[in-house]
């Protein structure tokens, strides 16, 4: 090799090897710069948490995560129904229903509203079979036991993967069970037990999209609250009856020897439709205004806040109701359909701040409940009215009275009342199409 290529080799070695430096030079001092903010504005738990979401983005698989088997969805072509026939109710026979649910974990308030409705038609005569629709892969047989031991059921429960009996209805009890009932061939009228716009759980992309395909299935809804029957009827064409919210007023119950010092938040991160980061910036203001007051988080383990707080985590009912009836109000907000907690702090004379939201008054259509915006601003001041009320011992009192009959058997009747007349409509539907007037011409 020439004298001057061998130099201009050498020279451009030496300088990637600069760039190589100076690059790396430029961003260890950018980590490091990066690190000092962190600990300096968020403490070293912010760093942690910065390190543990990079590794989870990481390690995090890159594939499409499906909540359903792409078998169901491929073999549902909504263009070609089936035609389910519902076998004749018989006098003296129980109306025999099978549930299709997804895999539940101890303490699923779903689960927990579904099983409840179950149970209270098995008393009322009916034959339930819960059949487990799980795409996860998990284990059955521990699904099956949890529902026992956790959930109190004595029915049939069995795997949807070996198939269904007939019966007189299939109710599917969310938007992945939803493809399994159209697509089984048994017998049974089509129900979708509805607790919330399972759309709105995922941002626009294909769970949505395929959560949404399941309002025009053609399933009798039976919705929790009036609002969602509303939506869907509106938007979708379905037919559909909805039943109250239940509140267990037996554990959920007003001590008036309770001492109230704090507020009370439903604090689950994971769940993204409770707004759990506005309802943290309202506290923070909240605690500059009024430090004395208690601060008690529940719902999830949290990690270090700008205020002073008391950290429940999960906990269990029976502590729930001692929070409750520590506390003057409780913040509980919902972008979607209202959760079950607002009448659980009424019920202890704990008085629930709600965001602003037609969802939100349609269900709940209680005036001891106080509403504000979804800002921290408007939260934080509600809040602080209802600490500061003169007389709070009174309203305590009367917000507790106010959802003294409310109980899930009320909810569990109007499911009954839904199931039976949706059959008995479609029997008569059938019976009208199987008679032909005579046409006599003289």
């Amino acid at each position: 090799m020439p004298l001057k290529s061998k130099k201009f080799s050498g020279v451009s070695l030496l300088t990637s090897a600069i760039a190589i430096v100076t690059t790396a030079r430029t961003q260890l001092n950018r980590r490091t710069r990066q690190i000092k903010r962190l600990v300096s504005d968020e403490g070293p738990g912010g760093l942690t948490d910065k390190i543990r979401t990079k590794l989870s983005d990481a390690i995090r698989p890159k594939t499409f995560m499906w909540h359903v088997f792409p078998s169901d969805v491929l073999q549902a072509d909504l263009s070609k129904p089936q035609h389910q026939t519902i076998p004749v109710i018989n006098d003296g026979q129980p109306i025999e229903l099978n549930w299709i649910v997804g895999p539940a974990g101890p303490g699923s308030g779903g689960h927990t509203t579904i099983f409840r409705t179950l149970k209270y038609l098995q008393a009322a005569g009916y034959r339930n079979r819960v059949y487990f629709y799980d795409p996860y892969g998990g284990d059955g047989k521990y699904y099956q036991d949890l529902a026992r031991s956790h959930y109190g059921l004595t029915c049939e429960i069995q795997d949807i993967r070996h198939g269904m009996k007939d019966a007189h209805g299939v109710i599917a009890t969310c938007w992945p069970t939803a493809y399994a009932a159209f697509n089984a061939s048994c017998s049974g009228k089509r129900f979708y037990f509805i607790q919330d716009y399972e759309p709105y759980f995922y941002p626009v992309g294909t769970n949505s999209a395929l959560a949404e395909t399941t309002y025009r299935m053609g399933f009798h809804g039976i919705t929790a609250g009036r609002w969602l029957s509303e939506k869907l009827t509106r938007e979708f064409g379905m037919d559909a009856d909805w039943f109250p919210f239940g509140c267990d007023t037996a554990r959920y119950r007003f001590d008036a020897n309770s001492q109230r010092s704090g507020i009370a938040f439903y604090a689950r991160a994971g769940t993204p439709r409770r707004a759990v980061e506005i309802g943290l910036l309202a506290l923070e203001l909240f605690s500059k205004r009024q430090p004395e007051i208690e601060l008690h988080l529940f719902g999830q383990p949290m990690g270090s806040l700008p205020f002073k707080f008391t950290n429940h985590g999960l906990v269990s009912p029976d502590k729930l109701n001692q929070i409750y009836n520590r506390s003057f109000a409780g913040l509980s907000l919902s972008l979607t359909n209202v959760s079950l907690v607002p009448h659980e702090m009424l019920a202890c004379g704990c008085i629930p701040v709600v965001n602003e939201a037609d969802h939100n008054r349609i269900v709940l259509d209680n005036a001891y409940v106080r509403y504000a915006a979804l800002l921290p601003h408007a939260l934080a001041e509600t809040l602080e009215a209802i600490v500061t009320m003169p007389n709070f011992g009174h309203a305590a009192q009367r917000a507790a009275d106010s959802v003294k009959s409310t109980s899930w058997d009320i909810a569990g009747a109007a499911v009954d009342t839904a199931i039976r007349n949706a059959i008995a409509a479609d029997a008569a539907r059938s019976r009208s199409r199987r008679t032909f007037p005579i046409s006599i011409s003289l």
